[in-house]
């Protein structure tokens, strides 16, 4: 029966948005509102971009799952997922996407009046992200991109206009989200390949997708360098960006050392200390005086 299971709804619905992975989007969201207040935005403002930020994040996955339930069903890695085991009904779901899109409108109409008409451009990046395996080899750059619409709309939502340094952030987000996204599809490589899916690893195999992966992430890196030049950031920034290069570059060490299949999904976790850590060096290099 759908919904069924000794798991409560709560925990049913934080599985399904696999909430633990708000640590990718949400400090670059409040880096960009940082950034853009170069300082400290205000107190509504950090309300209503959180917000926004729980209703998109929360419907950009609800609408995921909903659109690979049949893939997700065939796959072994993914047929546990709540919908295809059938603990959540597709009725709930959609229910659930609903209030979520609801929650990000709201949020989108309490900020600068450029977001109350362009929240339209997440909510069809939420819908176009999930088919664009079926299609290319891109789809992890899609689901970044999407990803780096946090700290470009969060800037947008403070500052009421657009600049160099969102752009910026945009582009180093989706980078650093499609390079650990490529390294995640090495994982299904024999299935996508079997159902006609398109990712890196088919495109150019797996020690291709490792060096695609890096060289992401090297990008990431060189366009956060230019996030703090052009935004006049002091030490405490630069030594934060060593350590998330410090971070962000183990990983791949690992795998070089170990093989990827020995390491696992370790490299998750690191990948969401990056963002965290970068947060945090964002508000503190924008608040302390220096």
């Amino acid at each position: 029966m759908p919904g069924s299971g000794s798991a409560s709804k709560p925990a049913l619905f934080a599985r399904l948005v696999k909430i633990e992975h708000s640590v990718y989007a949400l400090p670059f969201a409040y880096a960009g509102a940082f950034l853009a207040a170069d300082g400290m935005p205000t107190w509504s403002q950090l309300l209503w971009i959180t917000v926004a930020m729980v209703g998109a994040r929360s419907a950009a996955m609800a609408l995921n799952r909903l659109i690979d339930a049949e893939i997700d069903a065939r796959n072994p890695r993914t047929a546990s997922r709540e919908l295809p085991a059938g603990r959540l009904g597709r009725r709930e779901v959609w229910l659930f996407t609903v209030v979520s899109i609801a929650l990000l409108v709201l949020a989108a109409f309490q900020l600068s009046e450029p977001c109350r008409y362009l929240w339209p451009i997440p909510l069809a990046a939420f819908v176009l992200y999930p088919y664009a395996k079926r299609f290319t080899w891109f789809c992890h750059y899609a689901l970044g991109l999407t990803l780096g619409l946090a700290p470009a709309a969060a800037w947008l939502a403070v500052s009421g206009r657009l600049g160099a340094v969102p752009w910026l952030l945009f582009f180093a987000v989706g980078l650093w989200v499609g390079g650990f996204d490529v390294l995640y599809a090495i994982f299904d490589l024999d299935f996508d390949r079997r159902t006609g899916l398109h990712s890196v690893p088919v495109a150019v195999g797996e020690r291709g997708a490792l060096v695609v992966a890096a060289l992401s992430h090297v990008a990431t890196v060189a366009l956060l360098v230019v996030v703090g030049l052009l935004s006049g950031l002091g030490p405490v920034y630069w030594v934060g960006l060593a350590v998330v290069a410090a971070l962000l570059a183990w990983p791949h060490i690992d795998i070089a050392r170990r093989g990827l299949h020995e390491v696992g999904m370790g490299f998750m976790g690191v990948n969401g200390a990056v963002g965290l850590l970068y947060g945090a060096v964002v508000v503190l290099a924008t608040v302390l005086p220096g």
